[in-house]
């Protein structure tokens, strides 16, 4: 019997590469799946590691309406040629011209993944188009799949999409795998170069970037480090320069504090995680941000911010607690508690890798997404 096809579409190689590790293999068991993005590295890694054809198409992660239409047009042609009972897109930008593309088309099934709005931080006319462009997504798709509640409630309340909305499991694009994000002795060893006996660790793990919280969250480590100097924290991610870089005195004090360690981008975040006691995340906005499953599933509670993604992971006192967003001061704040009150956050160390456990492993994810698929058959 012949396989059902599937185009999965994302904007960049580097999301199918990295958020769906093990996925697409998965469902090409029972699918024949074609990857979809722009061309790459991580495209060709998709391949080898999914076992899946991928085929090249080049589209813009911002707005550049003459390329959009060029981006239009190589999907229609290829959805032509491919002909895919479904077409499943990832990203803002995929979403737009690989749903636009398969409605007119006809492709019956078609699906879009948000894993967050942009809107909601952007004004004025950047903020109306990027609203118009979500809602001519959403009328495009059979089937809109937002990350979690938080991303479904901002489509509704801003009257993005106004049709039924489908969550798969309890969230999230892909689960997360557990075999890989535990302490095990391999992961401990290397863990061991970044402790320091008797100091409390604090890590982020992202972009250090403007809108990840990054400048309130040196300024109140700063000042917590004046009073307590027994703190340190490792920043894993790289500095970005063009999309909301920090202010000139936060890298200045990244770059020359004697407590804080910037690592760069990593390819295995565990070893860092491990070496934490606290994982900070007071980011602006966020999906379902996978670095808080992974400090949890490492046994790392988390002090997150109350946004999209984070309201859903975090159970209050249980894996983390969640300040305010932009605000300094609660942030400072929660650091202290955790200096002033550690046996509170070991025990939540001690639930933080069950919590996770429990609601979001990723072969778990898998069984429901097989599922949903099945249903529309």
């Amino acid at each position: 019997m012949t396989k059902k096809k599937i185009l999965r579409v994302s904007t960049i190689p580097l999301s199918l590469n990295v958020l769906l590790v093990g996925q697409l293999r998965t469902m090409n068991e029972n699918y024949e799946v074609v990857a979809v993005s722009s061309p790459g590295e991580d495209l060709e890694e998709v391949a080898r590691r999914e076992g899946v054809r991928t085929v090249e198409l080049p589209m813009e992660r911002r707005i550049s309406l003459w390329k959009d239409l060029k981006s239009l047009v190589a999907m229609i042609r290829l959805i032509w040629k491919e002909k895919p009972w479904m077409v499943h897109s990832l990203t803002p930008k995929a979403g737009l011209v690989s749903m636009l593309a398969a409605r007119l088309c006809g492709v019956p099934v078609r699906i879009h993944t948000f894993t967050g709005l942009v809107f909601p931080t952007s004004t004025g006319l950047k903020r109306k188009l990027l609203m118009f462009t979500d809602r001519l997504t959403c009328s495009c798709a059979t089937l809109v799949n937002p990350e979690g509640e938080g991303v479904k409630h901002d489509l509704e309340q801003y009257g993005i999409c106004r049709k039924p909305m489908t969550i798969i499991g309890n969230g999230n694009v892909n689960g997360i795998d557990l075999d890989y994000f535990q302490r095990t002795d391999e992961v401990m060893q290397e863990a061991q170069k970044y402790q320091k006996p008797g100091v409390t660790t604090y890590c982020f793990v992202g972009r250090i970037v403007g809108d990840k919280g990054m400048n309130e969250l040196v300024s109140a480590f700063d000042r917590l480090y004046r009073e307590n100097p027994k703190i340190r924290l490792l920043l894993v991610g790289p500095f970005e320069e063009e999309l909301d870089p920090v202010t000139p005195e936060t890298r200045k004090m990244i770059e020359n504090h004697p407590a804080i360690e910037a690592v760069g981008w990593q390819s295995d975040v565990r070893p860092f995680l491990a070496a934490s006691d606290i994982f900070v995340f007071p980011s602006y906005r966020e999906g379902f941000p996978n670095v808080v499953m992974q400090a949890g599933a490492m046994g790392v509670p988390s002090i997150a911010t109350r946004i999209n993604g984070c309201t859903e992971i975090i159970q209050p006192g249980i894996n983390g607690v969640l300040i305010p967003s932009k605000d300094e001061e609660a942030l400072y704040t929660m650091l202290k508690d955790t200096v002033d009150h550690p046996e509170r956050w070991r025990n939540m160390a001690l639930q933080s890798r069950e919590s996770i456990a429990s609601r979001y492993e990723r072969k778990a994810f898998w069984k429901e997404m097989k599922a949903l698929y099945a249903s529309l058959e």
